[in-house]
């Protein structure tokens, strides 16, 4: 099975409050991401991410990028990606 991609859709704007326009992350959340190395920690990492896009709002574009970035990577997740 491969490893969960990162949750970054290559926008890297921080223009919300410290949050990236295109996926919510912060800097520190990227780099936390990175270090997450077992599947069932970086699923729960956006698990947590959904959430949070939840609560910021204005997130509706990235479910569908990142899932056809999961498609292109050959990943998939066992949760549903809307909020």
């Amino acid at each position: 099975m491969p490893k969960t991609p990162s949750p970054c859709i290559d926008v890297c704007k921080y223009k919300r409050q410290g949050h990236c326009i295109g996926c919510s992350m912060t800097k520190a959340q990227k780099s936390l991401f990175k270090q997450l190395k077992k599947n069932s920690h970086r699923e729960g990492f956006i698990e947590m991410l959904i959430a949070q896009q939840a609560q910021l709002g204005k997130f509706g574009g990235w479910p569908s990028a990142y899932a056809k970035k999961l498609k292109k990577k050959g990943a998939s997740l066992p949760f549903d990606l809307s909020p």
